[in-house]
């Protein structure tokens, strides 16, 4: 798989850390699964790893005051 951003060859499997703002807060995911690019530090998420980011995003809307930290392994 070659990168998005600087189209070298060198995507790995790896993790990374999400980050996304909402309506009333800012949600940090860490540990989220990925291919990450070694020259660049890229990350491409696989679709089925941002489907349980949005499920994950859904859930957090409801209950999140400010900032939210969490690992992706115990969520997932």
């Amino acid at each position: 798989m070659k990168c998005l951003i600087c189209k070298a060859d060198t995507m790995k499997d790896d993790t990374s850390t999400y980050f996304a703002q909402l309506d009333h807060c800012y949600v940090i995911i860490e540990n989220v699964p990925c291919k990450k690019c070694t020259q660049c530090g890229e990350a491409v998420y696989s679709a089925s790893v941002m489907e349980k980011i949005d499920e994950i995003l859904e859930n957090v809307q409801k209950i999140a005051a400010k900032i939210l930290i969490m690992d992706y392994n115990q969520a997932a």
